[in-house]
């Protein structure tokens, strides 16, 4: 199959002129490609920063809010985005750093990419503990209930639910 990217008509090319048109046709593709890719870089950059800790910095730790959050009570909008403050102990490359988790904690991985750690402003000391807060391995909330308050049995046409109501 032979490659012709010329005007129309222009079918009479030999084996040289077929190779030079193509080699200019792809390098003219290259070159739109690369001014294409720079003016998406520069549109992705505009809203980034470099964000860098030092060692014995005090960050936040982001947990997921969406799935088996923990309430405390609160609609989920409102139930917390980040955890306690975290002392680092290393950076490890270029966006990962590792933390110093407590006890409770200790089912974590203690490494996280840079996108998760938020700085910590306060004074750590000065943080409210969240004894009841429990994790999973994902970073997800674990909800465990306390106790069962009432139960009802809700009667349909050809089926029984049962309405829990939990502490």
């Amino acid at each position: 199959m032979s490659l012709c990217w010329n005007e129309v008509g222009e079918t009479k090319l030999t084996g040289p002129e077929i190779v030079q048109v193509t080699s200019e046709k792809i390098e003219q593709f290259r070159e739109k490609i690369r001014i294409t890719q720079d003016r998406q870089k520069s549109y992705a950059n505009r809203h980034r920063k470099p964000v860098e800790f030092l060692v014995g910095d005090y960050v936040m730790l982001k947990v997921s809010p969406w799935k088996g959050v923990v309430k405390f009570g609160k609609r989920s909008k409102l139930s917390p985005r980040y955890i306690e403050p975290f002392r680092i102990c290393k950076r490890i490359g270029m966006v990962a750093y590792q933390l110093e988790l407590p006890e409770e904690l200790s089912l974590i991985y203690n490494t996280f990419h840079v996108s998760n750690l938020r700085k910590c402003l306060a004074d750590p000391s000065l943080a409210v503990p969240l004894p009841e807060v429990r994790l999973d391995s994902k970073l997800n909330f674990v909800k465990t209930p306390e106790a069962v308050t009432d139960r009802k049995i809700k009667v349909l046409w050809n089926k029984e639910i049962s309405l829990v109501k939990v502490q």
